[in-house]
This record gives structure tokens, sequence and C-alpha cells, in this order.
């Protein structure tokens, strides 16, 4: 079975790595283009393209998924099955020119949290269970009918990074899992629909300004948003103390008596955000221009 593979971060490349390594046939890979990074500005290779290099993997880097010489590039490929993840979308040339189709992996228990960032979302909404599915592309973006999937506890104190890493790993198993039904059944490889409700939840994609604190939130929902984005994007606040990203926070039931200055609260030594029910602790933030940190750390620095 010649295999495409598409994709371009870490949560790509662990897949990818897998997959070669239980015998399947990569016989190229699609990423994105090398990017300037870093002070310097020097071009940086995605991780997808690292693990190919390392694996000896033929790699395209098209600016334009739909020129004329990429998609014939493909079309000589031969190729049986594509495997796409955390890739941008793909057009519908592309993903149906494989003879048995286009197969993608999302970090979600589908059909809630379609979209770019679903890892994020289920912590922000609180959710205590999540997963990976595999399925097969259609031309609705994540709608098509399931491989695989599998359920994944998300704790107590997740976080987007820590939920990230573990999704990552389990769904590059859950992919050789589906490759190997593929494998077995080809065209008629048994599938599932997706199962919809009235209460179906979305994942669109993170901006700025969606990251900002509000403290007209509860503090329970403020936590979930600072677990959530930490550690990236971060969740963020207009404070007396200019711009604070908070990376990690605990939910205060008792009420806080110390200095006030504005909604910030410091009270022995410790930092607090008042929120529309209680309070938070602020455990690690990062000021504006400065390195991440504890908050003990801050407020030593404070005058």
């Amino acid at each position: 079975m010649r295999i495409l593979f598409f994709g371009t971060p870490e949560f790509a490349a662990t897949s990818l790595e897998l997959i070669a390594k239980e015998g399947f046939n990569i016989v190229a890979v699609v990423t994105a283009p090398d990017k300037p990074a870093g002070r310097g500005r020097q071009l940086k290779s995605s991780e997808v393209k690292v693990s190919a290099e390392k694996l000896n993997i033929p790699i395209f880097q098209p600016t334009n998924l739909k020129s004329e010489d990429f998609l014939n590039q493909i079309n000589g490929l031969n190729i049986d099955l594509g495997v796409v993840i955390a890739f941008r979308m793909l057009p519908m040339q592309i993903w149906s020119a494989p003879k048995l189709g286009t197969i993608n992996l999302h970090a979600s228990l589908l059909p809630n949290y379609r979209g770019a960032a679903p890892i994020q979302h289920a912590i922000i909404q609180g959710e205590t269970k999540t997963g990976v599915s595999t399925f097969f592309l259609k031309h609705e973006i994540d709608t098509g009918d399931l491989i695989d999937q599998q359920e994944v506890e998300i704790e107590e104190n997740e976080t987007g990074g820590t939920l990230h890493d573990k999704l990552m790993d389990i769904g590059a198993k859950l992919m050789i899992q589906s490759l190997r039904k593929i494998e077995s059944f080809g065209n008629l490889t048994p599938t599932f629909p997706q199962i919809y409700s009235d209460d179906l939840k979305m994942a669109s994609k993170i901006n700025r300004d969606f990251c900002q604190i509000d403290t007209n939130q509860t503090a329970s929902d403020i936590h979930n948003k600072i677990r959530g984005l930490s550690p990236y994007p971060g969740a963020w606040i207009n404070s007396p103390f200019g711009e604070l990203k908070i990376y990690a926070s605990k939910i205060v039931s008792e009420p806080i008596v110390g200095e006030s200055i504005d909604l910030i609260f410091i009270d022995n030594k410790k930092l607090y955000l008042k929120c529309k029910n209680s309070f938070l602790e602020i455990i690690e933030l990062q000021p504006q221009g400065k390195q991440r940190m504890l908050a003990i750390s801050y407020l030593n620095g404070l005058r």
C-alpha cells in the first residue's frame, strides 16, 4: 500500500515516524515550506520535514496546492492512500486522487470539536473527556465517515500542552490500527457515520482577542481558559502592572482580604485575580517583554 503523508507540526511527525517504524510504505511527504524563525529569521524546517529527512522519505513543500506542477507530481506517484494530520485544507483534486481515498487523524471525538483547535477548546469548555478520531475525508471539513475512535480522560489540572502530548501519542497508535484495517479491507474498510446532536460543539481557530481573560466570567471558566491556552498561545489580561500572560492558576474558595490594585489582589506573598464569583490564585505568569516565571518571583520583583 503506497501512502502519501501530509502534515507539518510535531503532532503529525509522531505519527509519521510510527507509520514508518511499523513498516508501511510512505512514498513521499507533503509539508509546509520552510519559514523564517527566531531573532535571526533563519529558515526553519517543519517537524514533519525533519522526521522525513531522518527517514529518507522524499519531501514536497508546495506553496500552491492547486498548481499544475504539484498535481502532476502527485498523480505520478501512483498513490493508494493519503494520510493527513495537522495540515491545511486540501483541494478535492488531491484528497480524492488516491485509489483508496484519504484519511485524517483529528484530536477530538468527532463530530464534536471540529475545527482548528480541538484540544484547547475541549479544556476551555470544561470537558472531562475527549479523544482522537480517524476518518475518510470528504468535501465538508471534518465530516467524513469514521474508521476508529479512542476516548481519553482530561485530568483535573490538564493543560493544552499536556493533553496535546497525550493525544499525539495515542493518535499515532490509533492511526496504525486504522491503516491495518485499510490494508486488510481496502475499499471495503468498515466505517460508521458521525452521530450529530443538538448541542454540537465546534473548535474554531483561536486569535488574540479570544485569549483575553474576561473577569466577568466565573473563576472556574477563567481557570479552564488558562489551562486550555497553556502553554500556547497563552491567556492574557491587562493589569495595573501591564499585560500579563497567565499559564497556571488555582481556584480559591475563601475571600481574599489583601492589598487590592484594581482586580489584582496581593496577600501573604501570593497573587490573586478577582473573578465573578470568587478568586483565582495566579501560580505562573509572564509579564510583557519578560520571561515566564512563578508568581512569587514576580511579586518579589515588584516595587
